[in-house]
């Protein structure tokens, strides 16, 4: 199976995350942070999140398939993996680690698909606390540092001027997506000959 498509498509989506990244980066900088909560403690159960979470998306044999997946996260698993990865290997936050009471803190995994979400969907923190078991503090510092971390993982790859050789590739890669040649991001399509355009 060729995954040169999919490698493009990829690409595309990285490139509009990390436009999403910094908007999320920048209305942090202008928004003030108030004064803190008192927070009632509750007692969630991580390690069952995280196992729906591996059984639902990432088994072998999952419940929800790469469609149901790409669907619900908006980017291909594999993507997905690959962000996780990068994240883990190289920031502290992203890493599995245990509080002081030497309970086990959140996956890679959870801490990627509750920053998801939120950019996804445009949901607030907490709003899926239910399925990820994460308060909303927690959520909303995983999308922050998911945002500052991305932008500053891939800066030089993704928000670099596009050479003559990237445009080439995107126009190829959205045209066999798409069908439509030499159109890449813009919706003015007079000189396409449409068969059901309204003639009335």
């Amino acid at each position: 199976m060729d995954d040169s498509h999919g490698d493009s498509d990829d690409e595309l989506v990285l490139h509009k995350l990390l436009s999403v990244a910094q908007d999320m980066v920048r209305a942090r900088g202008e928004s003030s942070h108030g004064e803190k909560k008192h927070r009632k403690w509750t007692n969630r159960d991580r390690e069952a999140s995280n196992e729906l979470l591996i059984r639902d998306y990432f088994a072998t044999n999952s419940l929800y398939d790469l469609s149901r997946f790409e669907e619900r996260f908006r980017i291909s698993r594999n993507l997905f993996l690959r962000i996780a990865r990068d994240l883990e290997r190289n920031y502290e936050f992203f890493q599995l680690r245990w509080d002081a009471r030497g309970k086990r803190g959140f996956t890679t995994i959870l801490k990627c698909t509750a920053a998801l979400r939120q950019l996804a969907y445009g949901i607030t923190a907490n709003a899926s606390d239910e399925y990820l078991k994460m308060s909303e503090r927690t959520g909303r510092e995983c999308t922050y540092l998911f945002c500052e971390y991305v932008i500053e993982f891939y800066r030089d790859i993704y928000l670099r001027h596009p050479t003559k050789s990237d445009v080439e590739q995107l126009y190829d890669a959205h045209q066999a997506k798409h069908g439509f040649p030499r159109m890449f991001g813009i919706i003015d399509c007079t000189h396409w000959e449409w068969a059901n355009y309204l003639n009335a």
